[in-house]
C-alpha cells in the first residue's frame, strides 16, 4: 500500500525547459553549451554544484574555464536559470488535496544554490507562501545533502532521514534516469512522460 509521495521538482511541480539553457549559452556566444549539460548527462563540474561541493563562485569559475569565455556572473545566472519556467499552480492545488490522503509528501530535487535560490522567490512572489515548508512534510535538495539522483545513496539517506519505508512509497519524476535508480534501490516509481502531470495521475486514480 501506497502511504507516501516523493515527488521531482522540475517538470512535476515546476516546469522547465532544459533545452532553453543550450539557447540562452548560444546568446552569449557559446555554440556548443550541450556538449556540458542536457537533461539526461552533465559534466563533474555540475555533478559537483548540484552535490553541494562546490561554491557559487567556483561554479561560475568553472563554466568560464569551460566555455573559454569572460562571461560575467550575472551572464551565467541569467543563462543557468533560463531553463526555469512557470509555477504550476494547479499541480501546486492537487497537492494540498493529496496532504489528506497520503501520510506523507515529500520533494527531493536534483537542484543547485543558484536554482533554488531563484525557484523560492519566484514561488514567494507567485504563490505567496512558501511551497517547500508547507506543502511537503520534508524538502530535500541534491545540495544540502550533499547526494544526487539516481545514486542509490540519495534515495537511502531520504528513506533514513524522513523514516519512511521504500515499498510504502511512490516517486514521481521525469528523468529515466531517475525512475530507474528508484527502481533499483526498492521503491516504486512512475515516469511523468509525454506532458503528464501530478493532475492527470489524480485523475487516473493513480496517486
Amino acid at each position: 500500500m501506497i502511504k507516501n509521495l516523493l515527488l521531482d521538482m522540475g517538470g512535476v511541480i515546476l516546469g522547465v525547459d532544459y533545452t532553453r539553457v543550450v539557447s540562452a549559452f548560444k546568446e552569449c556566444g557559446i555554440k556548443d553549451f550541450e556538449t556540458i549539460y542536457t537533461q539526461s548527462k552533465q559534466l563533474p563540474l555540475i555533478d559537483d554544484f548540484e552535490k553541494g561541493n562546490i561554491t557559487i563562485a567556483e561554479f561560475h569559475n568553472g563554466v568560464r574555464d569551460l566555455v573559454k569565455k569572460d562571461l560575467t556572473d550575472s551572464q551565467i545566472d541569467k543563462a543557468w536559470n533560463s531553463m526555469i519556467l512557470d509555477v504550476k499552480k494547479d499541480v501546486i492545488a492537487i497537492i494540498g488535496e493529496l496532504k489528506m490522503k497520503y501520510e506523507g509528501i515529500y520533494l527531493f530535487s536534483n537542484t543547485n544554490e543558484i536554482h533554488i535560490n531563484y525557484v523560492k522567490k519566484d514561488f514567494q512572489e507567485k504563490i505567496g507562501f512558501d511551497v517547500f515548508s508547507c506543502l511537503f512534510n520534508k524538502s530535500y535538495f541534491s545540495n544540502e545533502i550533499h547526494q544526487r539522483k539516481p545514486d542509490k545513496e540519495s534515495f537511502q539517506y531520504v528513506v533514513d532521514d524522513s523514516k519512511i519505508k521504500k515499498e510504502e512509497t511512490l516517486f514521481i519524476d521525469d528523468t529515466i534516469q531517475n525512475i530507474e535508480g528508484a527502481k533499483a534501490f526498492g521503491m516504486n516509481a512512475y515516469w511523468l512522460t509525454n506532458g503528464e502531470t501530478l493532475i492527470d495521475l489524480h485523475n487516473k486514480s493513480i496517486i
